[in-house]
């Protein structure tokens, strides 16, 4: 039912290793909540087998017993060395780090020390559904900044956004998704640098999610937003979940920038609770010793962006795809087609695949849908093939 995992196999390419059989046998979310007809390529879990090192140190965990409570600064540690080798920033400060559940979580806790009750809370969308859901559920106002036409940051757009919810001196923060979630875009050191500039002259809070940092490919360099001029007074998320597929393995940090620490410092201690023991080291080893499969990954992911513009040319040319530069989710153009609003609707009922609607994005989602490539390149021809043949039984009725 399924091949040997590609650290056995002799294939490099984790995106390679494992069969459709073997996948259907998960009980995530992915795998779960479609039947199994539908091909799941929605939700950000990636078809691939776990690196080798996670495995054997949440193996040694379980033989030890050593399921109790997280403590310690070994996971600040790792990101902070590979950060310094990684993206050549030797500013992440294990000091003002703290542990969090999980990326979306820290950030309701950096929010919470910067906003209160009513405060508004700018975006860029379209942008990550939950952003727009925990938000409110948290009683802050979300107001949308919308990208640019290139996705891209519109520096006019989120000036005026700020002049506009700072005008009556309430507090305000800008949640930043970076690398942004759907299109891919990395932001440049120059943008962010523009960025930390108009929020210090209108008071308005950073807080950056920053949890696909790892997922920049090619010659594209991630920059955090902490390392640019002007940063000083943002917070910031990270967390290896993504990259090494450890979503259920629950571990996140926040870090301050040095003028943020005293903020940081009021979040309750009973935050870092609530994290689990096991997911610390699971994504602590992700960083230390899991480099070499997080390449390998990489590179997989790249041929399949390559692979994906390919097929839709050949198959969908009506739908718009740039590729990004991270990520492994790709955002479809998909109004040409004439399929509606909500054109994963029409995938799934006419060809049962399963992408992301692009509505819940926001501004800018209509028409659109997000689908994750993470995943083998059999899988991906045969979903462009049956998203291909939605469109013609749509077209017949």
């Amino acid at each position: 039912m399924t091949r040997i995992p590609h650290e056995t196999s002799g294939d490099p390419n984790p995106l390679h290793a494992l069969t459709l059989g073997h996948l259907r046998r998960r009980t995530s979310m992915k795998w779960r909540t479609y039947p199994e007809d539908v091909l799941p390529l929605w939700v950000a879990e990636m078809d691939v087998p776990l690196a080798a090192p996670i495995v054997r140190a949440v193996t040694e965990a379980m033989e030890l017993g050593d399921t109790g409570y997280p403590v310690g600064s070994a996971y600040a540690e790792a990101l902070a060395a590979f950060a310094d080798k990684r993206w050549e920033w030797g500013g992440l400060a294990v000091e003002r780090t703290a542990i969090v559940t999980d990326v979306m979580l820290g950030v309701v806790e950096m929010l919470k020390l910067v906003t209160g009750y009513g405060d508004p809370v700018v975006v860029n969308s379209p942008v990550y559904p939950p952003f727009h859901d925990f938000v409110r559920h948290m009683d802050r106002r979300v107001v949308e900044a919308p990208l640019g036409a290139d996705a891209r940051i519109d520096l006019d757009v989120l000036q005026d956004t700020f002049r506009r919810v700072t005008a009556d001196r309430r507090r305000a923060a800008y949640l930043l998704c970076s690398p942004h979630n759907p299109t891919g875009t990395v932001h440049t050191a120059d943008e962010l640098t523009a960025v930390a500039a108009v929020a210090e002259r209108y008071g308005v809070r950073v807080v950056a999610d920053e949890i696909h940092a790892p997922l920049v490919v090619g010659d594209t360099r991630f920059v955090p937003y902490l390392s640019v001029p002007g940063g000083e007074r943002g917070l910031s998320l990270m967390s290896a979940s993504k990259a090494w597929n450890l979503a259920g393995l629950k571990a996140a940090l926040a870090i301050a920038g040095p003028a943020a620490a005293e903020d940081l410092a009021r979040m309750p201690e009973e935050v870092g609770h609530g994290p689990s023991h096991i997911g610390v080291l699971a994504h602590t080893a992700a960083l230390r010793d899991g480099t070499a499969w997080l390449d390998a990954l990489l590179a997989g992911l790249d041929a399949n962006r390559r692979l994906l513009a390919d097929l839709l040319a050949e198959h969908l040319p009506a739908i718009r795809y740039r590729p990004g530069e991270a990520t492994y989710l790709a955002w479809l153009d998909c109004r040409a087609l004439g399929l509606g609003d909500d054109p994963a609707e029409v995938f799934l009922r006419h060809g049962r695949v399963a992408l992301n609607s692009g509505l819940p994005f926001g501004s800018g989602g209509t028409g659109h849908a997000r689908l994750n490539l993470a995943t083998s390149p059999e899988v991906l021809r045969e979903a462009v093939r049956r998203m291909a043949v939605a469109v013609e039984r749509q077209g017949e009725r």
